[in-house]
This record gives structure tokens, sequence and C-alpha cells, in this order.
């Protein structure tokens, strides 16, 4: 087992030849960089620190793929749709990075049984695995390159896992269909915004609730304001086409 595996006690965890025997099967290549990988999939909450006093986390990996994966849906959108605008492009990287489309790619992947986390169970967040996928296309990059890391996210992640042309059909910016909906019918639309700590994940979580016309259509949590409003959003929009829509 490696230095870092080693590290992390009360956590059950693989050995290296069956961690790598996983990420092969997963990515289709053997890693270079197996330490890499292995940061790639420990979470916030198992945070370790190197005798440097070094902290060792997912983190910064899932800064950088969060930005190679962006890279690598525009360049591959951009080819595969040669006559579409702007607006259309960037819509449909959105829906592809979405955080719940993530997380079920994760869990398709198997990586929610790799990922090294201190979290209970049933406090799991549904960005925790979702997050462990963009670091591990961080260590990709790093590992082997940009090249290299979009081949392997088209033919072993994309092609294999997500349906592209229903992700084109299927519209999930619950707040953008929201925003029309009030416009439309003259409305008034208010979020307001709660933050607070969560020592469970150390970090902080926003909530939010979205009023119409000072009613309360829905409420949503989430790491960021961005994600708390689409979860409220996405309730708002549920009651809007049940009541209203028909």
């Amino acid at each position: 087992m490696s230095l870092f595996r080693k590290r992390i006690n009360g956590t059950h965890l693989l050995d290296k030849r069956e961690f790598n025997s996983r990420l092969k099967k997963m990515l289709g290549f053997s890693p270079g960089n197996l330490d890499l990988y292995e940061i790639a999939f420990i979470h916030r909450s198992a945070t370790f620190t190197l005798p440097s006093g070094k902290k060792v986390n997912n983190e910064r990996l899932e800064y950088l793929g969060d930005a190679v994966l962006d890279a690598i849906l525009s360049d591959y959108l951009f080819e595969k749709f040669p006559d579409a605008n702007e607006g259309f492009l960037t819509k449909i990287r959105s829906r592809i990075v979405n955080r719940d489309v993530l997380n079920e790619l994760s869990v398709s992947m198997g990586i929610n049984k790799i990922l090294i986390s201190k979290i209970n169970s049933s406090h799991l967040t549904k960005n925790l695995y979702g997050d462990a996928f963009e670091a591990l296309i961080g260590a990709v990059f790093l590992d082997k390159g940009f090249k290299k890391t979009k081949k392997v996210f088209i033919k072993n992640v994309l092609n294999k896992y997500l349906d592209l042309d229903l992700i084109v059909k299927t519209d999930t910016d619950y707040k953008s269909l929201v925003f029309e909906w009030v416009q439309k019918h003259k409305s008034n639309l208010i979020f307001t915004y709660n933050e607070e700590y969560d020592f469970n994940l150390k970090k902080s979580v926003f909530s939010t609730v979205l009023f119409i016309d000072k009613k309360e259509f829905g409420e949503g949590h989430g790491s960021s304001k961005k994600e708390a409003e689409q979860e409220s959003a996405c309730q708002a929009w549920k009651k809007l086409k049940d009541n209203f829509c028909n």
C-alpha cells in the first residue's frame, strides 16, 4: 500500500494492486503516477497531514479537473455541433457538468466504491462523488496531458455512460425555466439565502427559499448559492408545471 493509503486509519482501503486494477478498468489504461489518483479519492473529511506539514485531500485536483472538464467539453461540443451558436453550446455543456449528472455518472463508474471519506452515509451530499470525478479528471490531466484526458473522457465516460441526444433534448436549467415563466406572467421572484458551516463536511453550505409573488414555491440546499438556487427552482418549476402549465 502507498504512503497515502497507509496513513488514513479507520477506513477500509483497497490494496495497491486492486486499486490499480479498478482504475485501469475505469479509465482504460494503467495509471503512471498512482499517488495522484489516490489523492483524487481522498475527500476533505479524510484529510491527513504529511510530516512536512502539507495537508492531503482532493480539493486542488477537483479545482483543476473542473477547469479541464470544461475545456474538454467546450472543444468536443464545438466540433460536434459546427452550426450551433454560443448559447446552445454553453447550455449543453452546463447540462453535462450538472452536479446531479456528475454524481450519477460517478456512481455508475464505481467511484463511490473507491472514495475515501469519513462522512457518515446518512450525511452524504450529492456533490461528494461528482467532486471526486472532477478530481479524477485533474489527476488524469497531470498524469497524461490534455489530449489523452479528452480521449479517455469521450470514449470511456461520455460515450459509455451518457446519452448526449437525451441531454440535448432535456432542459434541466430549472432556474431559467422559472425566470421565463415569471417574466411571461409578470410576476415577482425573490430568493432568500442562508449560509451555515457544516462541521461534518468541514465547509460552508447554503440554503435558499424561492418566492413567487410572496408565496414560497421551493427550497434548496447546496455547497454554493447557485446549486441551492437550482434545487429550489426545480421544486418551483414542478409546482408551476403541475398547477399553471397545463
